[in-house]
Formats: structure tokens, sequence, C-alpha cells
């Protein structure tokens, strides 16, 4: 009776309708299976490969760009170190130079000093001798004067010029 209570029900009739509609929906589930569940699944497979393959490729990169950027902060860092020390060698031979033009305007002045001394000491002794010889002329012509014809002319010179030599060259060199 709980067959007959359920097959009034309508809830499952066993006859040939129910196989039939059971044969249709295996058939309905492999042809479904076959043409449509299959390529969805591959086309997933697929798809997530390449998600995961695109992931594997973001980290790879993403190693690749923190290899690079500690490449970088190296070169970077050497980078301005040589600058440095570049920086350091010019400041240094700036100095060097600077000394050495110092040293060779140094030298220079003094060589001015010694050139400016010698020429001033020619020049001392060139006045000199043009006074000695201005004041030996006026000394001849003011003895020609006083003795007028006693002396003769040499004696006249050789007399300026003995005063000349005792008394201007000591006079003159103080």
């Amino acid at each position: 009776m709980s067959m007959d209570l359920a097959l009034r029900l309508g809830l499952v009739e066993l006859n040939w309708n129910f196989v039939f509609q059971l044969i249709n929906t295996l058939i309905l589930f492999l042809i479904l299976r076959h043409f449509l569940f299959k390529p969805v699944t591959t086309f997933m497979q697929n798809r997530e490969n390449e998600i995961k393959n695109q992931i594997q490729d973001a980290k790879n990169l993403e190693e690749q760009g923190l290899a690079f950027k500690g490449e970088y902060e190296g070169k970077l860092k050497h980078a301005e170190e040589e600058g440095k020390e570049i920086l350091r060698k010019q400041t240094q031979i700036a100095e060097t130079k600077a000394i050495e033009i110092v040293k060779s305007a140094e030298a220079e002045i003094e060589s001015m000093k010694v050139s400016a001394q010698k020429e001033l000491e020619r020049e001392r002794v060139k006045a000199i001798n043009e006074l000695k010889d201005q004041i030996s002329e006026l000394t001849i012509l003011a003895a020609s004067q006083v003795v007028q014809k006693n002396l003769s002319e040499s004696d006249h010179k050789e007399l300026i010029d003995k005063f000349i030599s005792e008394v201007g060259d000591t006079r003159w060199q103080n």
C-alpha cells in the first residue's frame, strides 16, 4: 500500500516514461559533459594556469626589480663614494697648485727685489759718476779762473782728479 499511496500521490511512477526520462537525462548529461563541461573545464583549467603563470611572472619580476634596486643602490653608493674621492683629489690638486702659485709669486717678488736693488745700485753709481764729472768740470772751471794762467790744463786735471779720488770716493759711498 505504501507504493500504491506513492503512486497515487504522483511522486514516483515507475513506467516507461520514467525510464525514457531517465535515459534522456543521462544522454543529455553525457552530451553536455562532452560538449559543455569538458570545454568549460578545459577553459577554466587553462585560465587557472594562465593566472598562476602571471602570478609567477609577477613574482619573478618583483624579485628582478628588488635585485635591480639593490644593484642600483650599490652603484649609487659607489658613485657617491667615487664622486667624493674625485672631489677630494681635485681639492688636493687645487691646494697644491695654490701653494705652487704662492711660491712662484714669492720667488718672482724676490727676483724683482734683487733686480730693483741692482738697478738702484747701477743708477746710484751712474749718478755718482755723473756728479763726479760735473764736479770735476766745475772745479776745473773754478780753478782756471782762480789760477788763470799759472798752471797748465794738465796740471789742473791732475790736481782735480787727485782731489776727487781722495775726497770724492769716501764721501759719495756714505
